[in-house]
Protein backbone atom coordinates (compact mmCIF):
# COMPACT_ATOMS: atom_id res chain seq x y z
CA UNK A 1 0.00 0.00 0.00
CA UNK A 2 1.58 3.14 -1.19
CA UNK A 3 -0.30 6.17 0.42
CA UNK A 4 -1.00 7.37 -2.50
CA UNK A 5 -4.24 8.53 -4.02
CA UNK A 6 -3.69 7.39 -7.64
CA UNK A 7 -2.76 3.85 -6.47
CA UNK A 8 -5.33 0.86 -6.18
CA UNK A 9 -6.23 0.01 -2.37
CA UNK A 10 -5.11 -3.22 -1.36
CA UNK A 11 -5.98 -3.86 2.44
CA UNK A 12 -2.78 -3.63 5.07
CA UNK A 13 -4.09 -7.32 6.35
CA UNK A 14 -3.43 -8.55 2.82
CA UNK A 15 -0.10 -7.32 3.10
CA UNK A 16 0.87 -8.53 6.03
CA UNK A 17 0.03 -12.49 5.29
CA UNK A 18 1.87 -12.14 2.25
CA UNK A 19 4.36 -11.01 4.48
CA UNK A 20 5.12 -7.92 2.66
CA UNK A 21 3.07 -5.56 5.19
CA UNK A 22 3.46 -2.29 5.06
CA UNK A 23 2.33 1.03 6.60
CA UNK A 24 0.11 3.66 4.99
CA UNK A 25 -0.11 7.18 7.00
CA UNK A 26 1.85 9.57 5.19
CA UNK A 27 2.46 12.63 6.85
CA UNK A 28 3.02 15.83 4.37
CA UNK A 29 4.29 18.48 6.44
CA UNK A 30 1.98 21.34 5.84
CA UNK A 31 -0.47 23.63 7.82
CA UNK A 32 -1.92 21.44 10.53
CA UNK A 33 -5.79 20.73 9.98
CA UNK A 34 -8.76 20.08 12.29
CA UNK A 35 -8.75 16.90 13.68
CA UNK A 36 -11.74 14.51 12.18
CA UNK A 37 -13.47 12.84 15.10
CA UNK A 38 -13.31 8.89 15.33
CA UNK A 39 -16.15 8.41 17.48
CA UNK A 40 -18.74 10.10 19.28
CA UNK A 41 -18.30 11.35 22.80
CA UNK A 42 -15.20 9.72 23.82
CA UNK A 43 -14.74 8.04 27.38
CA UNK A 44 -14.22 10.30 30.20
CA UNK A 45 -10.69 11.58 30.77
CA UNK A 46 -10.95 10.90 34.20
CA UNK A 47 -11.24 7.40 34.27
CA UNK A 48 -7.85 5.71 35.37
CA UNK A 49 -5.79 4.38 32.53
CA UNK A 50 -6.05 0.72 34.33
CA UNK A 51 -9.84 1.15 34.36
CA UNK A 52 -9.64 1.84 30.46
CA UNK A 53 -7.89 -1.14 29.97
CA UNK A 54 -9.66 -3.51 31.96
CA UNK A 55 -12.74 -2.03 30.40
CA UNK A 56 -10.64 -2.72 26.38
CA UNK A 57 -10.04 -6.12 27.66
CA UNK A 58 -14.05 -6.55 27.95
CA UNK A 59 -14.51 -5.28 24.22
CA UNK A 60 -12.15 -7.16 22.93
CA UNK A 61 -13.79 -10.59 24.52
CA UNK A 62 -16.47 -9.81 22.46
CA UNK A 63 -14.55 -11.38 19.16
CA UNK A 64 -13.57 -14.12 21.99
CA UNK A 65 -14.17 -17.88 20.17
CA UNK A 66 -13.19 -21.00 22.23
CA UNK A 67 -11.99 -23.40 20.04
CA UNK A 68 -10.90 -27.33 20.86
CA UNK A 69 -7.38 -25.85 22.34
CA UNK A 70 -7.27 -22.44 24.08
CA UNK A 71 -9.34 -19.47 22.76
CA UNK A 72 -8.34 -16.67 20.03
CA UNK A 73 -10.13 -13.82 18.91
CA UNK A 74 -11.25 -11.91 16.02
CA UNK A 75 -9.08 -8.98 14.89
CA UNK A 76 -12.48 -7.64 14.17
CA UNK A 77 -15.85 -8.95 15.61
CA UNK A 78 -18.07 -7.63 13.51
CA UNK A 79 -15.74 -9.52 10.32
CA UNK A 80 -16.07 -13.45 12.18
CA UNK A 81 -13.77 -14.88 9.32
CA UNK A 82 -10.56 -12.43 10.68
CA UNK A 83 -9.15 -14.80 12.76
CA UNK A 84 -4.83 -15.25 12.01
CA UNK A 85 -1.53 -15.50 13.57
CA UNK A 86 -0.05 -12.81 12.79
CA UNK A 87 1.41 -10.02 16.13
CA UNK A 88 0.01 -7.24 13.55
CA UNK A 89 -3.31 -8.26 13.89
CA UNK A 90 -4.34 -10.99 15.72
CA UNK A 91 -4.42 -12.95 18.71
CA UNK A 92 -0.78 -12.86 19.74
CA UNK A 93 -0.88 -9.21 20.35
CA UNK A 94 -4.24 -9.79 22.62
CA UNK A 95 -2.32 -12.60 24.69
CA UNK A 96 0.53 -10.22 24.82
CA UNK A 97 -1.94 -7.13 26.31
CA UNK A 98 -3.29 -9.71 28.92
CA UNK A 99 0.22 -10.18 30.23
CA UNK A 100 0.54 -6.52 30.51
CA UNK A 101 -2.55 -5.86 32.24
CA UNK A 102 -2.15 -9.02 34.21
CA UNK A 103 1.55 -7.52 35.41
CA UNK A 104 -0.25 -4.05 35.99
CA UNK A 105 -3.19 -5.80 38.40
CA UNK A 106 -2.15 -8.94 39.62
CA UNK A 107 -5.41 -10.25 38.95
CA UNK A 108 -5.33 -14.14 37.69
CA UNK A 109 -8.30 -14.26 35.38
CA UNK A 110 -5.94 -12.32 32.95
CA UNK A 111 -3.13 -14.51 33.17
CA UNK A 112 -5.49 -17.38 32.70
CA UNK A 113 -6.90 -15.77 29.72
CA UNK A 114 -3.15 -15.01 28.34
CA UNK A 115 -2.77 -19.14 28.40
CA UNK A 116 -5.69 -20.32 27.07
CA UNK A 117 -4.92 -17.94 24.18
CA UNK A 118 -1.17 -18.98 23.96
CA UNK A 119 -3.07 -23.23 23.88
CA UNK A 120 -4.50 -22.01 20.75
CA UNK A 121 -1.51 -20.72 19.29
CA UNK A 122 0.83 -23.75 20.31
CA UNK A 123 -1.86 -25.88 18.50
CA UNK A 124 -2.01 -24.10 15.84
CA UNK A 125 1.85 -24.07 15.10
CA UNK A 126 1.99 -27.64 15.59
CA UNK A 127 -0.53 -28.43 13.09
CA UNK A 128 -0.20 -25.83 10.71
CA UNK A 129 2.55 -26.01 8.13
CA UNK A 130 2.26 -22.44 6.14
CA UNK A 131 2.67 -19.95 8.73
CA UNK A 132 5.37 -17.09 7.75
CA UNK A 133 8.61 -17.07 8.85
CA UNK A 134 8.40 -13.43 10.53
CA UNK A 135 8.24 -11.12 13.75
CA UNK A 136 5.09 -9.50 12.45
CA UNK A 137 3.48 -12.43 10.39
CA UNK A 138 4.16 -16.00 11.67
CA UNK A 139 6.12 -17.73 13.49
CA UNK A 140 9.16 -15.37 14.35
CA UNK A 141 6.34 -13.22 16.56
CA UNK A 142 4.76 -16.76 17.73
CA UNK A 143 8.17 -17.52 19.32
CA UNK A 144 8.35 -14.46 21.45
CA UNK A 145 4.66 -14.55 22.40
CA UNK A 146 5.09 -17.95 23.71
CA UNK A 147 7.99 -17.55 25.54
CA UNK A 148 6.83 -14.07 27.32
CA UNK A 149 3.69 -16.43 28.59
CA UNK A 150 6.53 -19.21 29.74
CA UNK A 151 7.72 -15.81 31.50
CA UNK A 152 4.38 -15.23 33.13
CA UNK A 153 3.36 -18.22 34.17
CA UNK A 154 6.03 -21.06 34.56
CA UNK A 155 4.45 -23.03 32.38
CA UNK A 156 6.72 -25.73 30.51
CA UNK A 157 5.06 -25.99 27.80
CA UNK A 158 4.99 -23.07 26.18
CA UNK A 159 8.85 -22.35 26.45
CA UNK A 160 9.06 -25.88 24.60
CA UNK A 161 6.59 -24.57 22.09
CA UNK A 162 8.99 -21.65 21.30
CA UNK A 163 11.57 -24.01 21.24
CA UNK A 164 9.75 -25.82 18.18
CA UNK A 165 9.00 -22.94 16.72
CA UNK A 166 12.83 -21.85 16.55
CA UNK A 167 13.92 -25.15 14.96
CA UNK A 168 10.84 -24.58 12.43
CA UNK A 169 12.99 -20.88 12.11
CA UNK A 170 16.22 -22.65 11.60
CA UNK A 171 15.27 -25.28 9.32
CA UNK A 172 13.46 -22.38 7.28
CA UNK A 173 16.73 -20.72 6.74
CA UNK A 174 18.46 -20.61 3.75
CA UNK A 175 21.81 -19.83 2.92
CA UNK A 176 22.28 -17.08 0.73
CA UNK A 177 25.46 -14.94 -0.37
CA UNK A 178 27.57 -14.85 2.70
CA UNK A 179 24.46 -15.80 5.09
CA UNK A 180 21.48 -16.89 5.36
CA UNK A 181 17.81 -15.75 4.68
CA UNK A 182 13.89 -16.88 4.78
CA UNK A 183 12.66 -14.60 2.28
CA UNK A 184 13.35 -11.58 -0.04
CA UNK A 185 12.30 -9.48 2.65
CA UNK A 186 15.03 -7.65 5.22
CA UNK A 187 12.78 -5.21 6.95
CA UNK A 188 11.69 -5.67 10.53
CA UNK A 189 7.98 -6.84 9.87
CA UNK A 190 8.38 -9.65 7.78
CA UNK A 191 11.92 -10.16 6.71
CA UNK A 192 15.39 -11.10 8.29
CA UNK A 193 15.63 -7.79 10.46
CA UNK A 194 12.81 -9.19 12.30
CA UNK A 195 13.36 -13.03 12.63
CA UNK A 196 16.67 -11.96 13.22
CA UNK A 197 16.09 -9.70 15.90
CA UNK A 198 14.06 -12.70 17.49
CA UNK A 199 16.81 -14.52 17.55
CA UNK A 200 18.95 -12.01 19.51
CA UNK A 201 15.67 -12.43 21.80
CA UNK A 202 15.83 -15.98 22.21
CA UNK A 203 19.88 -16.32 22.43
CA UNK A 204 19.77 -14.48 25.77
CA UNK A 205 16.35 -16.17 26.71
CA UNK A 206 17.01 -19.36 26.57
CA UNK A 207 21.27 -18.64 26.73
CA UNK A 208 21.61 -21.17 22.95
CA UNK A 209 24.37 -20.43 21.05
CA UNK A 210 23.24 -21.64 18.05
CA UNK A 211 20.40 -18.83 17.92
CA UNK A 212 22.95 -16.07 17.80
CA UNK A 213 25.19 -17.65 15.24
CA UNK A 214 22.00 -18.13 13.04
CA UNK A 215 21.35 -14.17 13.82
CA UNK A 216 24.89 -13.52 13.16
CA UNK A 217 24.41 -15.56 9.32
CA UNK A 218 21.08 -13.28 8.86
CA UNK A 219 23.41 -10.09 9.60
CA UNK A 220 26.20 -10.83 7.50
CA UNK A 221 23.30 -11.73 4.40
CA UNK A 222 22.03 -8.02 5.14
CA UNK A 223 25.36 -6.34 4.87
CA UNK A 224 25.94 -7.77 1.42
CA UNK A 225 22.36 -5.79 0.26
CA UNK A 226 23.47 -2.31 1.49
CA UNK A 227 23.23 -0.06 -1.00
CA UNK A 228 25.96 3.14 -0.93
CA UNK A 229 23.98 6.38 -0.71
CA UNK A 230 24.92 9.64 0.78
CA UNK A 231 27.97 9.14 2.07
CA UNK A 232 26.04 6.12 3.82
CA UNK A 233 24.75 2.62 3.18
CA UNK A 234 20.55 1.90 2.95
CA UNK A 235 18.78 -1.36 2.44
CA UNK A 236 15.53 -1.79 0.34
CA UNK A 237 12.50 -3.66 1.81
CA UNK A 238 12.65 -6.34 -1.36
CA UNK A 239 13.99 -6.01 -4.51
CA UNK A 240 10.77 -6.85 -5.79
CA UNK A 241 9.19 -4.00 -4.39
CA UNK A 242 9.67 -0.35 -6.49
CA UNK A 243 9.74 2.02 -3.61
CA UNK A 244 12.51 2.50 -1.05
CA UNK A 245 11.33 3.02 2.64
CA UNK A 246 14.26 4.58 5.12
CA UNK A 247 12.85 4.31 8.20
CA UNK A 248 11.84 1.27 10.67
CA UNK A 249 9.50 -0.54 9.78
CA UNK A 250 10.36 -1.52 6.49
CA UNK A 251 13.62 0.31 5.71
CA UNK A 252 17.14 1.73 6.79
CA UNK A 253 16.78 2.30 10.20
CA UNK A 254 14.64 -1.22 10.95
CA UNK A 255 17.63 -3.26 9.65
CA UNK A 256 20.47 -0.92 10.66
CA UNK A 257 18.33 -1.76 14.46
CA UNK A 258 18.86 -4.64 14.17
CA UNK A 259 22.63 -5.09 12.98
CA UNK A 260 23.41 -2.33 15.82
CA UNK A 261 21.85 -4.83 18.59
CA UNK A 262 23.56 -8.08 16.69
CA UNK A 263 27.18 -5.97 17.65
CA UNK A 264 26.24 -5.74 20.86
CA UNK A 265 25.95 -9.23 21.48
CA UNK A 266 28.88 -10.44 18.87
CA UNK A 267 31.13 -7.99 19.35
CA UNK A 268 31.77 -7.90 14.99
CA UNK A 269 32.79 -4.49 14.39
CA UNK A 270 31.49 -4.91 10.61
CA UNK A 271 27.77 -5.30 11.93
CA UNK A 272 28.65 -1.84 13.99
CA UNK A 273 30.41 -0.20 11.30
CA UNK A 274 27.04 -0.56 8.61
CA UNK A 275 24.41 0.49 11.36
CA UNK A 276 27.14 3.58 11.60
CA UNK A 277 26.78 4.03 8.23
CA UNK A 278 22.96 3.38 7.64
CA UNK A 279 22.83 6.58 10.25
CA UNK A 280 24.71 8.49 7.84
CA UNK A 281 22.56 7.96 4.94
CA UNK A 282 19.25 8.59 7.61
CA UNK A 283 21.32 12.14 8.99
CA UNK A 284 21.85 13.41 5.33
CA UNK A 285 18.37 12.95 4.33
CA UNK A 286 16.76 14.28 7.04
CA UNK A 287 14.90 17.10 7.26
CA UNK A 288 16.75 18.96 10.77
CA UNK A 289 15.97 22.60 9.87
CA UNK A 290 14.80 23.09 13.39
CA UNK A 291 16.33 21.23 15.43
CA UNK A 292 14.48 18.30 14.65
CA UNK A 293 14.77 14.88 12.85
CA UNK A 294 11.77 13.79 10.70
CA UNK A 295 13.06 11.40 8.05
CA UNK A 296 10.79 11.04 4.40
CA UNK A 297 8.48 7.93 3.67
CA UNK A 298 10.11 6.82 0.38
CA UNK A 299 11.58 7.59 -2.56
CA UNK A 300 11.99 8.17 -5.64
CA UNK A 301 8.39 10.34 -5.77
CA UNK A 302 7.90 10.66 -1.77
CA UNK A 303 10.53 12.67 -0.56
CA UNK A 304 8.25 15.44 0.82
CA UNK A 305 5.76 13.12 2.53
CA UNK A 306 6.56 12.36 6.42
CA UNK A 307 5.15 10.52 9.25
CA UNK A 308 5.40 10.80 13.11
CA UNK A 309 4.47 7.23 14.69
CA UNK A 310 6.03 3.71 14.55
CA UNK A 311 5.97 2.78 10.96
CA UNK A 312 7.81 5.38 9.31
CA UNK A 313 8.06 8.24 11.81
CA UNK A 314 10.60 9.34 14.86
CA UNK A 315 8.95 6.61 17.06
CA UNK A 316 10.58 4.25 15.11
CA UNK A 317 13.71 5.99 13.61
CA UNK A 318 14.66 6.99 17.07
CA UNK A 319 15.23 3.37 18.29
CA UNK A 320 18.23 3.06 16.27
CA UNK A 321 19.88 5.84 17.78
CA UNK A 322 19.02 4.87 20.70
CA UNK A 323 20.42 1.77 20.47
CA UNK A 324 23.55 3.18 19.16
CA UNK A 325 24.01 5.50 21.93
CA UNK A 326 23.98 2.37 24.12
CA UNK A 327 25.93 0.44 21.79
CA UNK A 328 28.54 3.03 21.42
CA UNK A 329 28.35 5.23 24.23
CA UNK A 330 28.55 8.76 22.21
CA UNK A 331 26.19 10.36 23.55
CA UNK A 332 25.30 12.64 20.41
CA UNK A 333 22.88 9.77 19.52
CA UNK A 334 21.02 10.93 22.26
CA UNK A 335 20.16 14.07 20.93
CA UNK A 336 19.17 12.65 17.52
CA UNK A 337 16.71 10.65 19.64
CA UNK A 338 15.74 14.05 20.95
CA UNK A 339 15.39 15.65 17.73
CA UNK A 340 13.18 13.09 16.69
CA UNK A 341 10.66 13.66 19.41
CA UNK A 342 11.24 17.48 18.83
CA UNK A 343 10.00 16.66 15.86
CA UNK A 344 6.77 15.06 17.24
CA UNK A 345 6.27 17.58 19.84
CA UNK A 346 6.31 20.62 17.21
CA UNK A 347 3.99 19.18 14.88
CA UNK A 348 0.79 19.63 17.17
CA UNK A 349 -0.29 16.65 17.65
CA UNK A 350 -2.11 14.93 18.93
CA UNK A 351 -4.86 18.25 20.05
CA UNK A 352 -4.77 18.69 16.15
CA UNK A 353 -4.11 16.77 13.10
CA UNK A 354 -1.27 16.88 10.02
CA UNK A 355 -2.38 15.65 6.87
CA UNK A 356 -0.34 12.06 7.40
CA UNK A 357 -1.47 11.89 11.08
CA UNK A 358 -5.05 11.00 10.77
CA UNK A 359 -7.72 9.37 11.90
CA UNK A 360 -6.18 6.39 12.96
CA UNK A 361 -5.38 5.64 17.17
CA UNK A 362 -2.89 2.85 16.68
CA UNK A 363 0.77 1.15 17.72
CA UNK A 364 1.73 1.46 13.86
CA UNK A 365 0.53 4.85 12.27
CA UNK A 366 -1.27 6.79 15.30
CA UNK A 367 -1.68 8.28 18.46
CA UNK A 368 -1.10 4.99 20.82
CA UNK A 369 2.55 4.57 18.96
CA UNK A 370 3.19 8.17 19.78
CA UNK A 371 2.17 8.03 23.30
CA UNK A 372 4.19 4.72 23.83
CA UNK A 373 7.16 6.28 23.00
CA UNK A 374 6.84 9.59 25.13
CA UNK A 375 6.16 7.13 27.90
CA UNK A 376 9.27 5.51 26.97
CA UNK A 377 11.60 8.64 26.86
CA UNK A 378 10.24 9.74 29.76
CA UNK A 379 11.12 6.37 31.78
CA UNK A 380 14.86 6.72 30.73
CA UNK A 381 15.24 10.48 31.10
CA UNK A 382 12.76 11.54 33.44
CA UNK A 383 12.26 14.66 31.05
CA UNK A 384 9.11 15.87 32.25
CA UNK A 385 7.93 17.23 28.72
CA UNK A 386 7.73 13.77 27.97
CA UNK A 387 5.77 12.66 30.60
CA UNK A 388 3.47 15.80 29.44
CA UNK A 389 2.84 14.48 25.79
CA UNK A 390 2.08 10.90 27.03
CA UNK A 391 -0.69 12.55 28.95
CA UNK A 392 -1.85 14.67 25.97
CA UNK A 393 -1.69 12.01 23.95
CA UNK A 394 -3.65 9.81 26.77
CA UNK A 395 -6.28 12.10 27.28
CA UNK A 396 -6.81 12.72 22.91
CA UNK A 397 -7.03 8.66 23.03
CA UNK A 398 -9.77 8.71 25.19
CA UNK A 399 -11.60 11.87 23.48
CA UNK A 400 -11.33 9.04 20.34
CA UNK A 401 -12.14 5.67 22.09
CA UNK A 402 -15.95 4.62 21.90
CA UNK A 403 -17.81 3.07 25.20
CA UNK A 404 -20.62 0.68 25.05
CA UNK A 405 -22.17 -1.84 27.91
CA UNK A 406 -19.40 -4.43 26.42
CA UNK A 407 -16.67 -2.26 27.25
CA UNK A 408 -14.14 0.38 25.01
CA UNK A 409 -12.68 -0.10 21.40
CA UNK A 410 -11.50 2.65 19.04
CA UNK A 411 -12.88 2.96 15.44
CA UNK A 412 -10.64 4.28 13.43
CA UNK A 413 -9.49 4.12 9.89
CA UNK A 414 -6.70 1.93 9.34
CA UNK A 415 -5.74 3.20 5.59
CA UNK A 416 -5.21 6.56 4.99
CA UNK A 417 -6.32 6.46 1.41
CA UNK A 418 -9.84 4.84 2.92
CA UNK A 419 -10.51 7.29 5.51
CA UNK A 420 -14.10 6.25 5.46
CA UNK A 421 -13.56 2.72 5.97
CA UNK A 422 -13.51 3.14 10.01
CA UNK A 423 -13.41 -0.27 11.57
CA UNK A 424 -12.68 -1.21 15.43
CA UNK A 425 -10.51 -3.82 16.00
CA UNK A 426 -8.56 -6.47 18.94
CA UNK A 427 -5.14 -7.20 18.14
CA UNK A 428 -1.89 -5.07 18.91
CA UNK A 429 -0.65 -2.49 16.20
CA UNK A 430 -4.23 -1.48 14.88
CA UNK A 431 -6.27 -2.33 17.59
CA UNK A 432 -7.48 -2.17 21.07
CA UNK A 433 -4.67 -4.73 23.19
CA UNK A 434 -2.11 -1.78 21.46
CA UNK A 435 -3.80 1.09 22.73
CA UNK A 436 -4.42 -0.37 26.33
CA UNK A 437 -1.19 -1.35 26.16
CA UNK A 438 0.32 1.95 26.13
CA UNK A 439 -2.55 3.18 29.04
CA UNK A 440 -1.33 0.38 31.08
CA UNK A 441 2.62 1.51 30.23
CA UNK A 442 2.07 4.83 31.46
CA UNK A 443 0.07 3.33 34.66
CA UNK A 444 2.99 2.00 35.32
CA UNK A 445 5.42 4.44 34.84
CA UNK A 446 3.34 6.36 37.62
CA UNK A 447 3.42 3.79 39.82
CA UNK A 448 6.94 2.83 39.52
CA UNK A 449 6.19 0.05 38.37
CA UNK A 450 8.61 -1.95 35.23
CA UNK A 451 6.45 -3.02 32.28
CA UNK A 452 5.63 -6.82 31.95
CA UNK A 453 6.23 -6.71 28.15
CA UNK A 454 9.14 -5.26 25.56
CA UNK A 455 8.57 -6.25 22.22
CA UNK A 456 12.11 -7.64 20.15
CA UNK A 457 12.30 -4.12 18.52
CA UNK A 458 11.99 -2.09 21.12
CA UNK A 459 15.22 -0.40 22.74
CA UNK A 460 13.52 0.44 26.13
CA UNK A 461 13.97 -3.01 28.34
Amino acid sequence: MCGLSHCRWTSRRDFIRDSLGMSVAILGIKPLIRPRPIAPGGVSINQSNVAVAEAAARWIGTGKLVADHGITWWADPAAPDSTGLTLYHDSPGVVLFLLELHNATGKTVYLDEACAGADHIVQRLESETEIPPGLYTGIAGLVFCLEEVYRASGRGEYRAAAQRGLLRLHAGAEEVGAGVAWNTSTDIISGTAGIGLTFLYAAAAISESRHLELAAAAGYRLLELGQSDSGGTKWPMSPDYPRLMPNFSHGTAGVCYFLVSLYQHTGEPAFLDAALAGARYLHAIAKTDGDVCLIFHHEPDGSDLYYLSWCHGPVGTARLFYRLATATGDDEWLDWVARGARGILRSGIPESRTPGFWNNVSQCCGDAGVGEFFVSLHRVTGNSEYLDMAWRVRDSLLTRASEGSDGISWPQAEHRTRPGLIAAQTGFMQGAAGMATFLVHLDELERGKHPAIALPDSPFT
